[in-house]
């Protein structure tokens, strides 16, 4: 068999394995990255896998060392924000590792279920902070030109 031969078939087979992995995804719907806290109260339903954002309500995070999980508490809306915190949803983590950026009015992304029980427990297998932006945007002045611009 040729050398050309051998990498086509190499290259097609690629494809083919990518193609179908591709394929899975869809189907399971794992391109979505995740759902806010009131998209996932209207469309998600128990034992679903499901990604959810929202915010650590303040004063909620609670380590549980001997059963190995921390609650807390996943708010809609950043404290920091003039509006209401929104609905309240409380989360069990599966671990006690967490970033280290995880801590009250954090940003969160956290995996996992929605309890069958139906108290509303979301049981998380993964949980992730999001780092704050420390760089914000100057509002430039009133004459148009930015400072930094100006002396140029």
């Amino acid at each position: 068999m040729s050398k050309g031969l051998q990498i086509a078939m190499g290259g097609i087979a690629v494809v083919l394995l990518l193609g179908w992995y591709a394929w899975g995804q869809i189907q399971e719907g794992s391109f979505v990255y995740y759902q806010n806290l009131s998209e996932f109260r209207a469309e998600g339903s128990p034992g679903q896998a499901s990604r959810v954002h929202g915010y650590v309500a303040a004063g909620t995070i609670e380590r549980d060392v001997p059963g190995q999980v921390v609650r807390f508490v996943v708010q809609e809306h950043a404290p920091h924000a003039s509006e209401e915190a929104g609905g309240l949803m409380p989360v069990v983590y599966a671990s006690l590792e967490t970033p280290d950026l995880f801590k009250d009015g954090a940003e969160v992304v956290v995996e996992g279920r929605l309890s069958t029980s139906g108290d509303g427990t979301f049981e998380a297998t993964n949980l992730l902070a999001k780092c704050p932006s420390k760089f914000e945007g100057m509002e430039p002045p009133e004459g148009g030109m930015p400072p930094s611009q100006a002396a140029l």
